[in-house]
């Protein structure tokens, strides 16, 4: 029997940064959204666990032995063995929870095939922060690394996104670093409301940041909101950024426009789950 699943894009469409901690980790509160896109995922069963990778982006992943799937695979016994493959979509260090979709991917799979732990939000935290919301991978709302996830009213299910990042990998670790560095404050708490209202009163804290280590990222942003988008942001520690519009046809003249200006750029056009 075989299995098969999206492990879709996560965008956060606000990111607030509230402190560090002392466990090294920093308090978070995010908006959590998907798009309906993404990384392919395919499973069967095998004398052995078994991954492979195929995909625009199967490169950047070094040893696939030693990846979250693999680890995903681990924490997650069957009883026999599974032949993972993986169709690598989405870029790599890029603030999609690229690797943590592909591990919410895979748990669901396993919990198809058979029962999952009753600890199983603990054991995907221990995965990854973004973990447990990609299991879910609809829109919620993160609080204390991320991995605290409450609902939220979802007013923006079916807006039209498109995904650009300047194929440059920014990894988080320097991104927070250079938050610390600039002086790590606490600019308020993420605001309360519908998906709609927290988007567009939110921000993400990180941007500036990320920018200082990846200029490339302002004229991603300055491209975007060149398109007169309904709302344009950095996604999680970058390089990606989103843009939301109102109609689909306006998102589609939008990704034409950059795609003619900077064809080097990736691109992902969808809709929020």
């Amino acid at each position: 029997m075989g299995y098969s699943e999206t492990a879709y894009a996560k965008i956060n469409l606000a990111l607030h940064v509230r402190r560090r901690r002392e466990d090294g980790y920093h308090e978070l509160e995010t908006l959590f959204a998907f798009v309906d896109d993404g990384d392919r995922l395919t499973a069967r069963h095998a004398d052995e666990d078994k991954i492979t990778v195929s995909g625009e982006f199967a490169g950047a992943l070094d040893n696939p032995f030693d990846n979250i799937l693999a680890h995903t695979l681990t924490n997650f016994p069957r009883g026999e063995g599974w032949h993972v493959h993986l169709e690598k979509n989405l870029p790599v260090a890029a603030g999609l929870g690229g690797g943590s979709a592909d591990a919410g991917a895979l748990i669901r799979m396993i919990a198809e095939a058979q029962s999952v732990p009753t600890d199983v939000m603990a054991r995907a935290a221990a995965l990854g922060a973004d973990v447990p919301a990609c299991i879910w991978s609809d829109t919620r709302i993160g609080t204390g690394t991320g991995t605290e996830l409450a609902k939220v009213e979802n007013d923006l299910k079916g807006m039209a996104v498109l995904l650009v990042n300047p194929r440059k990998p920014v990894p988080t670790g320097p991104v927070f670093k250079a938050w610390s560095e600039s002086g790590g404050e606490d600019l308020g708490p993420m605001p309360t409301g519908s998906a709609r209202q927290i988007a567009l009163e939110g921000r993400n804290d990180l941007e500036q940041p990320a920018v200082s280590i990846c200029p490339e990222i302002a004229g991603v942003l300055e491209s975007l909101n060149g398109t007169d988008p309904w709302l344009a942001r950095m996604s999680g520690s970058g390089a990606t950024c989103f843009a939301l519009y109102e109609e689909t046809e306006h998102r589609d003249r939008a990704a034409k426009a950059i795609a003619d200006l900077q064809p080097g750029w990736w691109q992902m056009s969808g809709v929020l789950r």
